[in-house]
């Protein structure tokens, strides 16, 4: 069995690269993110004569999940139980607004389903922007309330994994240069506490193999020629409890993906499981 996770920094941008690579690469299933659509408007005619079913979970140009397989999708999980919402503070430039409570708005950030053998979740951690942003509190806040819904469907012995774009580095192997992300997110200690809280419900980080560099990065910025300089992140995770963990025979990140023209700035982590 195949698996991968992709953020794709936008579907409808990105869509014939997508399907040239599902055709190549043939995943049973494809997790996405950040597909900043709508899900009436989901471009999935070319993955269904693929032969795949896609399961989207946007609401149009912000954010967005889904997975797509071709083993079935059941048990449809559309965000997670406990998932908080966002509400921006009151535009300060704005002094009418000031009085007027927020609105919070649960984003669409996770989309979980189960596919053949395999339960699986597609998340969007919030980036959290900088450390002084309401962004960063709500992404704990996310990443602790994702942490009490997962307790409960690890409580199952059958495999599972979560993946996608959690917008963390879990070491400081995980950055190319550590001392570049000083006073930054994705590097900070309550956000890899986050992580290690999940981890301790049983989950296990598959580490893929590089394609390239020995350093298995997953996203660059489009700056500055930051891919072809190989300054990276490894931000695209894949979690898995001990049935799944068991079972992974390869795991690596296709940086191909990452090249050529209009491509997203993250690269497909893929995973073989003999389940």
């Amino acid at each position: 069995m195949r698996v991968a996770t992709w953020n794709v920094n936008s579907i409808g941008a990105r869509i014939p690269r997508v399907n040239e690579w599902l055709a190549e690469t043939q995943p049973d299933v494809l997790c996405l993110q950040e597909t900043k659509c709508a899900n009436d408007a989901f471009p999935g005619e070319e993955a269904e004569r693929l032969g795949y079913e896609a399961l989207a979970h946007g609401d149009g140009r912000w954010n967005g999940v889904a997975i797509l397989s071709r083993i079935g999708i059941e048990e449809v999980g559309l965000g997670f139980p406990g998932q908080p919402g966002y509400a921006p503070p009151p535009d300060e430039e704005t002094p009418s607004l000031l009085d007027i409570a927020p609105v919070a708005t649960v984003e669409s950030r996770a989309v979980g389903a189960t596919c053949g053998p395999l339960r699986i979740w597609s998340l969007y951690v919030p980036n959290g922007r900088s450390l002084d942003s309401p962004h960063y509190a709500y992404k704990l806040e996310w990443l602790a309330a994702l942490r009490d819904a997962f307790a409960t469907e690890l409580a199952q012995p059958r495999p599972f994994i979560a993946t996608g774009d959690f917008n963390i580095a879990p070491t400081d192997t995980d950055v190319w240069d550590p001392t570049a992300f000083v006073e930054s997110t994705h590097v900070t200690v309550a956000e890899r506490q986050a992580l290690a809280e999940l981890r301790a419900l049983g989950l296990n980080d598959v580490i893929p193999r590089a394609m390239k560099h020995d350093t298995p990065y997953t996203y660059w910025d489009y700056r500055a020629g930051m891919f072809h300089k190989n300054e990276g992140m490894r931000i695209d995770l894949v979690y898995a409890n001990d049935p799944a963990f068991s079972a992974v025979k390869d795991a690596y990140v296709d940086r191909e993906a990452r090249k050529g023209k209009g491509p997203s700035d993250h690269a497909p982590v893929v995973v073989d499981l003999d389940l």
